[in-house]
């Protein structure tokens, strides 16, 4: 059991190393956010799994508050409505539940919030495909090599680990990251 538990925190201690390197591409990610924002617009985010729950989580810091007292910033997980979800999925197939929520709700000038620890989740993609084609700015929160999202978002920020669990622990760090850059 220890060997694990050492295992996993070397692995982990090996990817938060690798997140300093990403310093400038975090600040031009919070810019890129902030400057949504302030010109009215909202900030979208989508995932799978427990991608789904980051970024219900992310939604979450932005709309109530991280650490800071301030007005709620707009911001929208499109992982959150079942209904639409489901219904969508039955109408349009699994891989239209993202791009279709952005066609009804989303306008140019927002931020889409792109999470995927594989880079390869079809719904996601087409969810990215949809926004860049209109207007919306376009953020992956990414694993390994990026998968074919590191190449199809405007910006990457790129966990180089291969483990779900390693990718999904720097993930969480990264948008807390992102929330106290939002917030200062």
């Amino acid at each position: 059991m220890s060997s694990v538990f050492h295992l996993a925190l070397e692995e982990h201690r090996v990817a938060v190393t690798a997140l300093a390197e990403m310093a400038p591409e975090l600040a031009c990610a919070a810019e890129r956010l902030r400057a949504a924002l302030t010109a009215g617009g909202k900030i979208w985010a989508c995932g799978n799994g427990g991608s789904a729950a980051d970024a219900q989580h992310f939604a979450a810091e932005l709309t109530g508050r991280f650490e800071r007292e301030r007005p709620g910033y707009a911001a929208v997980a499109l992982t959150t409505d079942t209904s639409a979800l489901t219904s969508i999925g039955n109408d349009y197939g699994f891989e239209a539940i993202y791009s279709r929520q952005l066609q009804a709700l989303a306008r140019p000038g927002d931020v889409l919030l792109a999470i995927s620890t594989s880079g390869n989740s079809p719904n996601v993609l087409r969810a990215v495909d949809y926004a860049r084609e209109h207007g919306i700015h376009t953020l992956g929160l990414l694993g390994r090599d990026g998968g074919a999202l590191g190449a199809r978002v405007d910006l990457a920020l790129t966990v180089p680990a291969q483990r779900t669990a390693r990718i999904q622990e720097m993930h969480i760090l990264l948008l807390h990251v992102l929330c106290e850059m939002l917030e200062s």
